[in-house]
């Protein structure tokens, strides 16, 4: 059955509002469950006081965030079965491992843990209550695992076989599944991308507190950790990249190529196009600043391994295409008669390019590959080539930021060591604006692996076209306007909550507190401010409101 072109879209619009909705929430709760345990590391084993009121602010926007985070995530896998009724039933024996492995193992452990960090203060001894945050890291962390190793299988299928007979992948081996290469590279690497965010926000937070001269002793140690934090995991998160980057180059050569605008295959060492701007219709680059011989030892760690430009990929791709052609049609033969021996032999000898049968059944008449023209071949071949133009910039800008952060931590942390963070008010109002940078970081990130994957759910084995749910138009519609309508309500909740608590500070008495004026809202430049006025008090007065135990 041929899906509307229409309604694939819109599936696809309407997972990708979801999902990055969600995914603003998700690097600020990987790395706030660490600095968490780092935090009250140091407090168990120092004593001090000030850092379990560390622990207890942050840990009071954690849960403000990981609550709306929950929210946002929820509806993601129904999705799977909604939207995208095929891909379900083509990989749900491989897809519905990790994601029954984090909702079972990972999540419901961060769930309750989370409860018992916070409220179990006064119920816990210090060394119970240290494990307990542990476990929320742990059980973050191992959330993203699961969640990463599904998504992993469908960047780069591993542990599994399709069945002819079935038609559907059949789990082969769990360890292959979990403990492939994109999977793990990407893990390690969406989960320090996370401990950059929290950094960069406690930074943040921490900034507006110097600036407005309150909580002092808090915001001054927060921001010290925040940069060391900083530092060692934007480094980390570069260095994973890179070894992303080394993977993809032999598991997706489309999207590598994609990603550096490379149409020609050129001589190794190849060039890097440090900035270009590409043309997919022309199948060239309009204008492009070159850097010699770099690309080849960034991609493969060699100066002499051939990198395939797009030109060559497509016309690769088309000699798959004819190859499976004979896939197809032999599955058709199968799911008349499964018996058929000789069907059975014809599939097992085309099988490695059974997807890209698959691609061209789109364009042949009546869906009958065995009638797909040359013409045919040579559109399916093109859609084998993901959106150079977009996949360029976006990975362009993840990386510019990337490297963004590390100079801001690095200039941050030099400043905090020598104790003069607070002698450079323009710098502390730059820490502020910087709040929203990691999480466009992630943004494009998300958005390079995801695009930089078509035309395919399943690389390599199962094109999008194919895996969508045959839902009419009209539904699509609405149901995109209600997810992106009701997701923005939560990013506003969630905004406003963080801005209230931000506001109200710590529950403590404030021995530095000095009166104030400005609001949140207001002018970050002109006044360094966050929010509405607080009320003036004394500098030695404690401050106890009742506002102070909402959140």
């Amino acid at each position: 059955m041929m899906i509307n072109d229409t309604v694939v879209e819109l599936s696809r619009w309407q997972f990708a509002a979801t999902a990055l909705y969600h995914f603003l929430f998700v690097p600020l709760t990987l790395g706030l469950t660490v600095f968490l345990a780092a935090l009250e590391t140091v407090y168990v084993v120092t004593g001090k006081p000030i850092y379990k009121e560390m622990t207890q602010f942050w840990g009071k926007l954690l849960l403000i965030n990981f609550a709306l985070g929950v929210a946002t995530g929820l509806t993601m896998e129904f999705e799977f079965g909604t939207n995208w009724s095929f891909y379900s039933g083509f990989v749900g024996d491989i897809f519905g491992a990790p994601l029954a492995v984090e909702g079972l193992m990972a999540f419901f452990m961060e769930s309750t843990m989370i409860g018992l960090m916070i409220f179990g203060w006064d119920r816990l001894s210090r060394g119970q209550h240290l494990v307990v945050t542990y476990l929320v890291a742990l059980g973050s962390n191992l959330s993203a695992l699961w969640i990463l190793v599904a998504n992993g299988f469908m960047q780069d299928p591993q542990g599994a076989v399709f069945n002819p007979i079935t038609m559907r992948m059949e789990l082969e081996s769990f360890s292959a599944l979990i403990f492939s290469h994109d999977a793990q590279a990407k893990f390690v690497h969406t989960s320090i991308a996370g401990y950059v965010t929290a950094a960069i926000f406690v930074a943040g937070v921490s900034a507006f507190y110097l600036l407005k001269k309150r909580h002092l002793e808090l915001a001054r140690r927060s921001f010290r950790m925040a940069t060391i934090f900083g530092v060692l995991s934007t480094i980390g998160v570069i260095t994973l990249g890179d070894a992303l980057g080394f993977i993809g180059a032999h598991a997706q050569p489309a999207k590598i190529a994609a990603m550096e605008a490379m149409w020609d295959t050129e001589k190794a060492p190849a060039p890097f196009n440090l900035m270009a701007w590409p043309d997919q219709a022309k199948q060239e680059n309009t204008w492009a600043l070159q850097i010699p011989y770099l690309l080849t030892p960034l991609l493969t760690h060699t100066l002499d391994e051939e990198i395939p430009g797009i030109k060559e990929l497509i016309a690769h791709n088309a000699q798959r295409i004819k190859n499976g052609i004979p896939a197809v049609e032999a599955l058709k033969l199968l799911s008349a008669n499964p018996n058929d021996a000789a069907a059975l032999a014809q599939f097992n000898a085309h099988k490695d390019d059974l997807g890209y049968g698959f691609l061209v059944k789109r364009y042949a008449p009546d869906q009958d590959v065995s009638k797909a023209t040359e013409a045919d071949i040579a559109k399916a071949a093109q859609d084998t080539i993901p959106d150079v133009f977009a996949i360029y910039w976006v990975f362009r800008i993840m990386v510019g930021v990337a490297f963004l952060m590390l100079a801001f931590f690095i200039l941050a942390m030099i400043y905090s060591l020598r104790n003069e963070v607070e002698k450079h008010p323009l710098f502390l109002r730059f820490s502020l604006w910087l709040i929203p940078v990691p999480f466009i970081a992630c943004e494009m990130g998300w958005l390079t692996a995801e695009l930089g994957r078509q035309p395919w759910t399943v690389y390599n084995l199962l094109p999008t076209w194919m895996s969508a749910s045959s839902h009419s138009v009209q539904y699509m519609v609405f149901s995109l306007i209600g997810f992106v309508s009701l997701y923005s309500i939560f990013i506003l909740i969630e905004m406003y909550l963080m801005v209230r608590a931000i506001k109200q500070g710590p529950d403590q008495h404030d021995h530095n507190a000095q009166p104030t004026a400005g609001s949140l809202g207001g002018s970050i430049l002109g006044g360094a401010t966050l929010g509405g006025s607080p009320a003036p008090v004394h500098a030695k007065a404690p401050i106890h409101t009742t506002a102070n135990q909402e959140v």
